[in-house]
């Protein structure tokens, strides 16, 4: 972090500092206690404040709340990219990607249990805070996507689209699966065999020539 030149910016970052440091409470408050249970009090005395000094950064609960889960799926994207930015080549970036996206919700279980306390209260929003973020972030992985169908290193049958689709649902189910079952095997196992069947299938190369998908095999 770069030392503030002036009263005015070492002001700001305290409060930046202060606003993250309540965020960073309540998303683990919020995470054991629930969202019914956990207090703007609660928050406060876990971070040996006043009240009236949450209440300076948030409204109220739900702004709070939201903030909580919005920070989760920042960072969550965040170090999907970093990670990313370090590979050599398309397929390690999506490898390395795949990585930064298991080792994020292993070390932070709390913004999975914010994103299922989210469905389960705001039923009413139009669309899931992990969504929106994924959306907001899915570009990159597009592109990437369509420039190895257009280089002929992957199969020009399958939309770019679809691909996202299928890799960020086996991504996502995984990360529910993790929290709530628990890992069988290790992260660097689970990120193996993930890469296994997603780049390789699980068909021999005996039957991938037989073997149509989708369609009726003979005599059925």
């Amino acid at each position: 972090m770069s030392i503030p030149s002036t009263p005015h910016e070492a002001a700001s970052t305290r409060r930046n500092l202060r606003r993250l440091s309540i965020i960073e409470a309540a998303a683990g408050l919020f995470a054991e206690l629930g969202y019914n249970a956990c207090e703007m009090e609660r928050v406060a005395a876990e971070i040996g404040v006043a009240k009236g000094t949450v209440y300076l950064y948030f409204s109220g609960k739900q702004e709070l709340f939201f903030a909580c889960v919005d920070l989760g799926m920042t960072q969550m994207q965040q170090a999907v990219l970093e990670a990313a930015r370090k590979a050599d080549g398309p397929f390690d970036r999506i490898s390395l990607a795949i990585r930064a996206y298991l080792d994020f919700f292993d070390q932070h279980p709390q913004y999975v249990e914010l994103i299922i306390q989210e469905r389960a209260i705001f039923k009413d929003r139009k669309r899931p805070t992990y969504f929106e973020y994924r959306d907001a972030n899915v570009g990159v992985w597009r592109e990437l996507y369509r420039s190895l169908i257009a280089s002929g290193h992957l199969r020009c049958d399958l939309p770019a689209e679809r691909i996202l689709d299928t890799v960020g649902y086996l991504l996502y189910g995984t990360m529910f699966t993790n929290h709530f079952n628990g890992r069988t095997v290790s992260l660097e196992e689970q990120h193996t065999s993930m890469l296994e069947i997603v780049f390789r299938g699980i068909l021999s190369e005996r039957e991938r020539p037989i073997v149509t998908i989708g369609r009726p095999q003979a005599g059925e």
